[in-house]
């Protein structure tokens, strides 16, 4: 494994960041690294700010959507909220559908079905808006290529707005409003919302619009900050602001669903980590195992009472989803050992778990670091999930195989596909000379990048309080990544955990008092590290709480004897 250094930054702004804010080197160097590089974006940074937000009637399209949602309500014309079974469009439809409730009773939800119609606007969930007297079509996080579906909600005397965050093709659904900034003309000045994000600037406009204050969309930016953990878009602009006050919401006043959610983990404050890593796969695991709509059915409970049952059927499916993809992992790897390929991997089973492939997909490319397409059947067709590896587009690789695919979506580290069951074998000999005439030799190994170089004593208390505040992290505002030389042993290294897996550490570099650590999974240098072995390591700062008294530890990312 590689390691990486940021870009340096000028000395000149270095030492202008330092003077103008009081902080130590290592942080001036981190801010600018990440383009922060005067006083005022430094304020902007720590002290983000929701009247910082822009007028969403910057949105090309925004003033016809909100005009006919008003028309919709004014006149009790039926809404159906329709989004993707992911995170990102489940807690985008929970948040458009509890606004809008509390405008008129005649709105309703829609998620698809992840096997019986896919990804997007289905033909199938327009049919069901025409036999239920739907007049307005609203989609969330998908929907910006779906002209035919849209074509076919119009000849039913339906119209449509589409809210969406992704790529637009050639031609745009002929809908009466389209909300994406990625689109041809729009300057709105962000882009990087993700689906909930263009979501919740409807309802800001729509609270505008009838001369709300901004305080009472507060409740909705706990479902903001879930998407944007979960759909992994950049920690910067409107992303960070809605990240930072959503993270507030779900910590002081969590909607009762959340509140049910978070009892798996045992701390007091959530960061945006926990929203990933514990909340997310949670609600994921509805779609992927039975169906997105029991996410939002749990999202949209006002009671605890009334989100207990779906909070419990979730925690089943979530378990059931994390031992089908533990299996299915195990029956990758094994048969990747019979593949000869070198530059990618394409691995498929019959029977495996639809809703998993993505899911193993990552877990792959752990161990065999190369962009990965796992697939399953579904009928008389193979269906499956791709991932890439840091820096390698994998989209124009799976475009360089199109003539394989009856239909393949996606972007540079993700994508889906489905092809005819004897495509599979031409289909992985293109995609291994697709991946191998493309890929760098840096793009073959993982690699890590850190922010600085640091000596033991310059960790103080000070320089962990001001990093805190760089929260929360994400793409493009990662945890700051450390980097020591010249550690050694300063006598209390040990082998702890259940299974004797992972490094406690007691370390000194003789810049000053010893400081101490966690290596997990990193037991195997033990006996190196005890014999005075000198090492560097990579680690990020973190608060250990121990019979009520606070330390700083560090958490070891990787190290080097």
């Amino acid at each position: 494994m590689r390691w990486n250094k940021t870009t340096n930054a000028e000395t000149a702004t270095l030492l202008n960041l330092e003077q103008a804010l009081g902080v130590p080197t290592a942080v001036a160097t981190i801010l600018a690294q990440r383009g922060i590089t005067s006083f005022e974006a430094a304020k902007t940074f720590f002290r983000p700010d929701l009247k910082a937000l822009h007028d969403p009637f910057l949105m090309l399209g925004m003033s016809k959507a909100v005009d006919r949602i008003l028309k919709a309500v004014s006149t009790g014309e039926k809404i159906l909220v329709y989004g993707d079974y992911d995170v990102d469009g489940t807690t985008a439809v929970a948040l458009l559908f509890s606004y809008l409730k509390t405008l008129t009773p005649e709105v309703a939800t829609y998620i698809p079905d992840r096997y019986s119609e896919g990804y997007g606007l289905s033909s199938q969930g327009v049919q069901f808006a025409s036999d239920n007297g739907i007049g307005l079509l609203i989609t969330l996080d998908c929907g910006i290529k779906a002209v035919e579906r849209v074509a076919e909600a119009n000849t039913l005397g339906m119209d449509s707005i589409i809210c969406d965050h992704h790529l637009p093709g050639e031609e745009l659904p002929s809908a009466v409003a389209i909300l994406d900034p990625k689109q041809k003309d729009c300057s709105y000045p962000y882009k990087e919302l993700c689906g909930c994000g263009i979501g919740f600037k409807l309802i800001q406009a729509l609270a505008l619009q009838q001369g709300d204050d901004l305080e009472v969309l507060y409740p909705y930016l706990d479902l903001v900050a879930t998407a944007i953990a979960a759909d992994i878009v950049p920690l910067t602009g409107e992303n960070r602001i809605l990240a930072y006050y959503g993270l507030e919401q779900i910590n002081t006043a969590p909607r009762p669903g959340f509140e049910l959610l978070m009892q798996n983990t045992k701390k007091k404050v959530l960061q945006l980590s926990d929203l990933v890593f514990v909340i997310a796969p949670r609600i994921n695991a509805a779609g992927r195992m039975q169906h997105g709509q029991r996410a939002v059915d749990l999202l949209c409970s006002e009671t605890v009472d009334t989100a207990l049952p779906h909070a419990r059927s979730i925690e089943l499916m979530n378990s059931e989803r994390r031992l089908t993809d533990e299996k299915i992992t195990a029956e990758a790897l094994a048969q990747i050992q019979d593949l000869e390929t070198e530059f990618s991997t394409v691995v498929m089973q019959e029977h495996w778990h639809k809703g998993v492939v993505g899911i193993v997909a990552s877990r792959l490319i752990e161990s065999y670091y190369r962009p990965t397409v796992v697939l399953t059947a579904s009928g008389d067709q193979l269906v499956g999930s791709v991932r890439s590896v840091k820096g390698f587009d994998v989209y124009e690789a799976l475009t360089a195989c199109k003539d394989h695919f009856i239909q393949f979506g996606g972007h540079k580290y993700a994508a889906g596909l489905t092809m005819k069951k004897e495509a599979l074998a031409p289909f992985r000999s293109a995609f291994e000379q697709a991946v191998k005439e493309r890929i760098l030799p840096e793009q073959r190994e993982p690699s890590l990048l850190y922010d600085a170089t640091l000596t033991l004593n310059e960790i103080t208390p000070k320089l962990f309080r001001i990093l805190q505040q760089m929260a929360p992290f994400g793409p493009q505002n990662m945890r700051p990544v450390f980097r020591t030389k010249g550690v050694k042993d300063a006598g209390g290294c040990k082998v702890v955990g259940k299974e004797q897996t992972h490094l406690k550490l007691e370390v000194t570099d003789f810049s000053g008092a010893p400081v101490s650590g966690i290596a997990f999974g990193m037991a195997e240098h033990i006996h190196k590290i005890k014999s005075q072995v000198s090492f560097e390591m990579l680690y990020t700062l973190d608060e250990n709480a121990f019979n009520g008294v606070k330390t700083i530890q560090l958490k070891v990312k990787a190290l080097r004897l």
